[in-house]
């Protein structure tokens, strides 16, 4: 039997399909989609995850926590066999989430994830959320939005005063040599 060739309209409506069932909470399906050794990628995990098993555990896990979960597709595209998608996810913390108790707060965040396709299913996946954000919202870890903004604040007052030395320095230069 031969597989047909993959295209990239193709490994978009396969994804597109995978992200409405996972909106859904149709695990089996988004699964279906899947080979066994489906490979997990997460950002700030050292190590790489495998199996359908292990998806579907997160994928428990997040339905759990976040019971009325959105996931809203704001772009997507691909090239070869990878596919990119940014979501915007959102819904109510209403279970414990990574050691954190319900909270009953909204969330709303963005992750930016990579999908390579093989033999026409979903074989690995990079996932990049910006957890900063969510666990800010959810009070996580001593955050809370108010710090959030003052931490990305603080990064622009580094820039704007290195920034500032420079051109000092230069004018200084400048005038020195008059």
């Amino acid at each position: 039997m031969t597989i047909p060739l993959s295209t990239p309209q193709s490994n978009i409506a396969l994804m597109r399909t995978a992200f409405a069932a996972f909106g859904r909470k149709d695990a089996d399906v988004v699964v279906d989609l899947m080979p066994p050794d489906f490979l997990i990628n997460i950002a700030g995990v050292p190590y790489q995850k495998k199996g359908t098993a292990t998806w579907r555990k997160h994928a428990a896990l997040i339905f759990s926590a976040f019971p009325d979960l959105q996931v809203r597709i704001e772009e997507i595209f691909a090239a070869e066999d990878k596919v990119a998608v940014r979501l915007r996810i959102t819904g109510t913390h209403a279970g414990e989430f990574l050691g954190i108790q319900p909270t009953g707060r909204k969330v709303d965040y963005e992750s930016t994830e990579i999908y390579r396709i093989a033999d026409g299913k979903i074989a690995e996946e990079w996932i990049c959320s910006d957890m900063l954000t969510l666990m800010a919202q959810i009070g996580g870890q001593g955050l809370s939005m108010g710090k959030l903004a003052s931490m990305w604040l603080a990064g622009y007052r580094a820039w704007f005063a290195l920034g500032l030395g420079v051109v000092l320095g230069a004018l200084g230069t400048a005038l020195a040599s008059f």
